[in-house]
């Protein structure tokens, strides 16, 4: 991953920190460049579950990058977080552009609420947060309680996992896919 350019999109508020941070570290560790990307400049309020969390500093928002400026997507969870984001067009184009290109994207727990709203979930396996399986599944995707998943069907590789206790798995494959 030395030299990559990995964006992480993140509403305003509501991100799961831990789902943020550690995927952070792991892109760090394998000699990626981390960006936070949100929907408006200034900072970002992470949660532990539903308490207030950390704040950070945002490098850009959705509207002064492009996927093209990066080499894969992080989708941290948290409930709050992926249902402000599919509630903006311009980081659900943000996020289907990823797919467009054919760059890898990674999402955890509640993240794929904003990959359903890009459309880009239909054929495709993944997991997530259990909640989400109807909403997958109506989608179009075939829904597994596992771990965390790779799947390479479509133009885009795409990595998901269930929740925080996964993490360690998850940011394994992240890793790998952006590699």
């Amino acid at each position: 991953m030395q030299g990559r350019k990995i964006a992480f999109l993140a509403a305003p508020e509501g991100t799961e920190q831990v789902e943020l941070l550690e995927p952070w570290k792991a892109v760090k560790q394998a000699g990626g460049t981390p960006r936070l990307i949100s929907t408006r400049s200034g900072s970002i309020q992470g949660f532990n579950h539903l308490d207030k969390g950390d704040v950070f500093a945002v490098d850009a928002t959705v509207d002064e990058v492009s996927a093209a400026d990066f080499d894969g997507l992080v989708l941290p969870g948290g409930v709050a977080n992926p249902d402000l984001l599919r509630t903006v067009p311009q980081a659900v184009r943000f996020v289907r552009d990823f797919f467009d290109s054919g760059k890898p994207v990674a999402a955890i727990c509640h993240a794929p609420w904003t990959l359903i709203e890009a459309d880009v979930v239909q054929g495709r396996t993944l997991t997530s947060w259990p909640s989400l399986q109807t909403d997958l599944r109506n989608a179009g995707a075939t829904w597994v309680d596992q771990e965390v998943v790779t799947d390479t069907s479509g133009p885009a590789l795409l990595v998901t996992s269930r929740k925080p206790d996964d993490l360690k798995a998850f940011c394994q494959a992240m890793a790998d896919a952006f590699a």
